[in-house]
Order: C-alpha cells, then structure tokens, then sequence
C-alpha cells in the first residue's frame, strides 16, 4: 500500500492576512486549496493512506476533508493543535497511523511540482531488503536558496549548509565540504519503514533535516536530481499569482 504524509500543520504567516481566518492548506490556488492539489497528485500517483497533520485552523481541515468523503482515500488525521512539532517531530507523532512496512513519502502543502511520486516511492519500495537498500530519498535541484543540502558524487546526503552564515555542518567521517555538490531540497522526500525506529531517538519536536544529519553517517539518505523539476514554493503571496498559472498549465 502506498502512503504518504502532507505537512499541513504551519501558521503560514507568510500568506498573511488570507491565514487570518484560514489554514494555509485551505487557501485556494486555481479554483481549489492547496490540499486538494496535494491530495490530486498523491491519488494519481495511486497513493491510498496519506496522513494530514493539522495545527493552525485544524478544525476547518478536518471539515473539508470530511464534506469530500476524504476523496475517496484512507485519509487520517495527526493532531498537533496542543504544540506544533516541525517536520521531524511531525513525522514522529504520525507514524503509529502508518502501516509500518511501508515506506512513507512526505509532501508539503505548499508545494506545487511536476515531481514523479509515484517513481521516487516505488525507489524506495522495491529496495526495502536489499543490503544496500536507500533508507530515504530527497527529491532536490540545483535552485538558488540559501540553505543546501551537500552530496558526495554517489549522491549520498553528507552535510548541510547556509550560505548566507556561512553555516556548515558535515557527517562525522568528513572534514571538508569543498568536493561536496550543494543542491535544494524540495520538501519531498520518502522515508523507507528501516529508520522508523531512529525516530524514537529524537527529541518531540525537531526539524526533519536535523534527523537526516544526525544520520547521515550510518544510513544511505540519498538525493535524487530531476533534471526538468518544475517546483513552486506557494508560501508567500506574491506566489500566489505565479501559483495560478503554474495550475493553469500543468
């Protein structure tokens, strides 16, 4: 069974004031919120079970998804309007809503791309025994940001850095990032069921990208590069126009 997680739990200040009186999961691009695009290309991709985790306005989310007979999809709901847990956290809370042999494939709700679900879940899928088997796979690009993840030549996840600080943080093996390729992360990603257990070493509340460094040394976290990745960031409202046509012509 396919499955997989939307992040839908953010305040989403950035989209102010339309978040004022909605969730950002709830703001509309091309004639239906940003959810229903996200639920679209998972259902497409033939994912059944995706878990939506809920924060700001949860009760709204959970209503929508209600009124669409949840699209016709096991849809579950991972709760955090006690306390927001960042990415990591998020995953952690939700996984006893997962089936634990499966691998889970993580999707923002603020996300708009012409990514391959369905090809990057199955990557990990099909290697689930394989001695050298990829425990996740982050679905990156060589985009301008500020903060890159950094890659050896086999693609494997090795560091981390800001470039704007000039911030860097390396796996334990490495000394020196100069040979290492900096590339963006997507904010998709799919998560094999082999390091499930690693999230019980973390904190409640961390960001996903501090439970992939601290990993980084004794699992195969892997990058895949899409060369014509079409992606868009739906976080700031002056997305929301470039949003508009990025639906009209996909």
């Amino acid at each position: 069974m396919k499955q997989a997680m939307i992040f839908a739990a953010g305040l989403g200040t950035r989209l102010k004031p339309l978040t004022d009186t909605m969730p950002k999961a709830l703001v509309p691009v091309g004639g239906q919120p940003l959810l229903w695009h996200v639920v679209m290309k998972l259902k497409q991709a033939g994912f059944e079970r995706i878990v939506v985790n809920v924060h700001h306005f949860a009760g709204q989310i959970v209503d929508y998804l209600n009124a669409n007979q949840n699209f016709g999809l096991d849809v579950r709901i991972s709760d955090e309007t006690a306390q927001l847990l960042e990415t990591g956290g998020g995953i952690k809370r939700a996984l006893p809503l997962f089936c634990p042999d499966s691998p889970i494939l993580i999707h923002n709700v603020d996300i708009l791309s012409n990514a391959p679900l369905s090809a990057l879940y199955d990557t990990v899928a099909r290697q689930h025994d394989a001695a050298d088997a990829t425990d996740a796979l982050l679905l990156v690009s060589p985009r301008n940001t500020k903060r890159y993840l950094l890659f050896n030549d086999a693609m494997r996840l090795q560091g981390w850095t800001n470039i704007e600080t000039g911030k860097v943080i390396l796996s334990p093996n490495l000394d020196d990032h100069r040979a290492l390729s900096k590339l963006a992360f997507s904010g998709i990603h799919v998560l094999s069921p082999r390091v499930f257990s690693l999230f019980q070493e973390m904190p409640e509340r961390f960001g996903i990208i501090d439970f992939y460094l601290k990993f980084c040394q004794q699992c195969a976290f892997m990058g895949m590069e899409q060369d014509d990745l079409h992606l868009l960031d739906v976080g700031k409202l002056d997305s929301l126009e470039q949003a508009e046509q990025f639906v009209k012509n996909s």
